[in-house]
């Protein structure tokens, strides 16, 4: 590959001459190796530090939360954590939330449902990425047909909105076999570290653009996924999408240097540098809900004879909840008794009941606190 591919670049027209996969490995030099080992390391230790969860899934459980507000917010879909809790938790009905919340609530179990897939089949491909769109979307549909007319343009806020900035490939088969191409990458040995594979090929699908909608939300779910398929992840939890809306310019900026000027560099680096900065957060947040899991253990076990190991993993396996869950931990059918522990764990501080109409349902701050830090 070289920088006469991109003379073809025109961003009226679809660009079908979007090199395939691989680039030229003249794109890995030494300050790109130093970042890919520092990212690696953070990774490494990320997913050491995921089994140290005496279930990791909790940890799935509520970062997953994060990521899916963070990645749809990032295509300007926003809802608020009050809402998105409250649904989870059962207190609101998924089919009663706010469009926004809905679309959040399908990104995590896109998510979910993506690493149920994998664990099951063992095979990442392209049926893995449409099995992903449709959940997020709601949809039957599938990559999206020649004829469609899809561009990206400036959102509303940018200098010169509603201009195209891009459109991607179109026509008959040639979305699929870039598609292909791309997953071929991903799968074979061909030079390139998994690592740097994610990030070379995260570029790759935003530029195919696969789909009529929800292609970074998809991405983003790929990422995590890649990184599980090839062993860097035990876990679906780097919550990449609060560090790119952190740096949603950068972002965006450095996925048009690739497409125009070929500038793989900064875009490597910029996803080398998500990666350390996001798997050092999820370390620490990891760390800090150990601590306060057996902190609160400790402190309510002491008082409450009753309050079992497994009731307090419950508690932190989400923010929100209701007074059912508490009951089937606990197996007290009784409503008294089930009142009278409720209310000495409010007593306690360990919870806190809100009311939403006639709706009660009861809050760990601590877990909050942790997750918004």
């Amino acid at each position: 590959m070289n920088k006469s591919n991109n003379a073809k670049f025109d961003r009226n027209i679809p660009y079908n001459a979007l090199p395939d996969l691989p680039p030229s490995e003249i794109i890995i030099d030494k300050e790109i190796l130093i970042k890919w080992g520092l990212a690696s390391r953070s990774l490494a230790e990320l997913s050491k530090n995921i089994m140290r969860m005496p279930n990791p899934l909790i940890l799935v459980n509520t970062i997953s939360l994060q990521e899916a507000q963070s990645s749809t917010a990032i295509e300007n879909i926003f809802t608020t954590e009050d809402e998105l809790y409250k649904a989870v938790s059962d207190t609101i009905k998924e089919e009663l939330a706010n469009p926004a919340t809905k679309e959040v609530l399908r990104y995590r179990e896109a998510l979910w449902g993506g690493y149920n897939t994998w664990i099951k089949k063992r095979v990442f491909d392209k049926s893995v990425a449409i099995k992903i769109f449709q959940q997020i979307k709601n949809t039957k549909q599938g990559i999206r047909p020649p004829q469609s007319q899809v561009v990206i343009k400036r959102g509303q806020s940018e200098f010169k909105p509603g201009e195209i900035i891009y459109t991607p490939p179109r026509g008959k088969g040639i979305v699929e076999n870039k598609m292909d191409n791309l997953f071929d990458f991903l799968n074979e040995t061909n030079g390139f570290d998994p690592l740097l594979k994610m990030a070379i090929g995260h570029y790759q699908f935003e530029a195919i653009h696969p789909f009529t909608d929800g292609n970074g939300r998809t991405g983003r779910i790929l990422n995590q996924l890649y990184l599980v398929d090839q062993k860097l992840l035990s876990h679906p939890v780097l919550y990449l999408s609060k560090y790119i809306i952190n740096y949603k310019d950068d972002y965006y900026h450095h996925l048009a240097g690739v497409t125009q000027r070929w500038a793989w560099k900064p875009w490597l680096m910029f996803m080398l540098n998500a990666v350390e900065s996001t798997a050092q957060l999820t370390n620490q947040k990891i760390d800090e809900i150990l601590a306060q899991m057996e902190s609160t253990y400790q402190y309510a076990n002491k008082t409450l004879k009753w309050y079992s190991y497994e009731l307090n993993q419950a508690l932190f396996s989400q923010p929100y909840m209701k007074q059912k869950l508490i009951g089937d931990i606990t197996g007290v059918r009784s409503r008294t008794t089930l009142t009278k522990y409720v209310l000495q764990l409010i007593e306690l501080g360990v919870i806190s009941a809100h009311e939403d109409g006639r709706e009660v349902f009861y809050i760990n701050n601590d877990l909050i606190r942790i997750l918004q830090s």
